[in-house]
């Protein structure tokens, strides 16, 4: 296994340690991830109920005979553990990268405790390296797209892609988001915004981030 995905790998080994008898627990999406789902059927029969964020993490969680609840048949989810394209050490973030943000973004808003599971590469100084994946309506993308270029920032149709929710996104560069709450608000605000791939209304409660042989824990 190649230093990138041992790292993935180590992390996600971490986030299972969070895990207890009874609870819920929301399941996020993307490469990092992948490593935590393969790993939970040795934990799966303990928990109360496993909820997705993303038709493929379904897909990946019902291949290994682990049941999925529907989030409206769950009250709170106890513990949501996903990955990010972007974190600050202040646990704001980026995702979305995969196209999954909206139900990430409910299930971070659903749960009591947002682990965020990522290797060194992911953590920066400032978000806006990776560009900020905004969910529209398909009616609206151009609209958006234009008040996002009057905001500075570069808006980019994700070509042949379609979200979970039927829904197009918009991949916004050349923003830094040196105040994500405010960015984060501002673009929700534009009519035809679904969600924006900036979690920090929302952000994380814990940050586990692996280095080479190692895993660091901010909170």
């Amino acid at each position: 296994m190649d230093q990138q995905k041992e790292k993935k790998r180590l992390v996600a080994q971490t986030a299972l340690s969070y895990l207890k008898e009874g609870m819920s627990l929301g399941v996020g999406t993307g490469s990092t991830v992948d490593f935590f789902i393969d790993a939970l059927p040795e934990h799966s029969h303990y928990l109360a109920a496993i909820v997705s964020s993303s038709e493929a993490s379904t897909k990946k969680l019902k291949n290994l005979k682990i049941e999925v609840t529907d989030l409206n048949r769950v009250s709170d989810v106890d513990v949501y553990v996903d990955g990010a394209d972007e974190a600050t050490k202040h646990l704001n973030l980026i995702k979305g990268g995969g196209g999954a943000l909206t139900r990430e973004k409910i299930l971070a808003g659903a749960s009591r405790r947002f682990i965020c599971i990522v290797d060194d590469t992911k953590i920066v100084d400032v978000l806006g390296k990776f560009p900020i994946p905004v969910e529209v309506i398909p009616m609206a993308q151009s609209y958006v797209a234009r008040q996002i270029v009057k905001a500075g920032g570069q808006p980019i149709l994700r070509e042949k892609f379609v979200s979970d929710n039927g829904n197009q996104i918009l991949d916004v560069h050349n923003l830094a988001v040196t105040d994500p709450v405010k960015l984060e608000i501002e673009l929700n605000q534009i009519p035809g915004v679904v969600t924006v791939g900036i979690f920090a209304r929302r952000k994380a409660d814990i940050l586990l981030i692996s280095e080479k042989n190692d895993v660091i824990t901010l909170d």
